[in-house]
């Protein structure tokens, strides 16, 4: 069984602000960006421990098309929390006090 993906609230703020960078450079890399992100957190609720481990409970999904992961852990087997939605080329290991 596959559990709910939630956003820690840091990780929700990354998204809406890359989301917006992205939607004012274009609407249509916008939605493409918001599509990815959806696409990525499906394969983490559908199948999580298929997905690469990154240090600790922690492990990573790429948005696909774009320079960002999404770090998550499962809290339980009903809920997993994604804890930063990280450029893959900054600050590495800026999420692990999250949580």
């Amino acid at each position: 069984m596959a559990g709910t993906a939630i956003f820690h609230r840091l990780a929700a703020r990354e998204y809406r602000l890359a989301r917006d960078w992205y939607t004012s450079r274009s609407a249509g890399v916008g939605k493409r960006f918001t599509a990815a992100v959806g696409d990525a957190i499906a394969r983490i609720e559908q199948s999580p421990e298929s997905l690469a481990h990154l240090i600790g409970p922690y492990r990573w999904a790429r948005v696909r098309g774009f320079p960002y992961v999404l770090v998550f852990r499962e809290q339980s087997p009903e809920r997993i929390l994604v804890v930063a939605v990280a450029h893959a080329r900054r600050r590495p290991g800026y999420w692990r006090r999250r949580g």
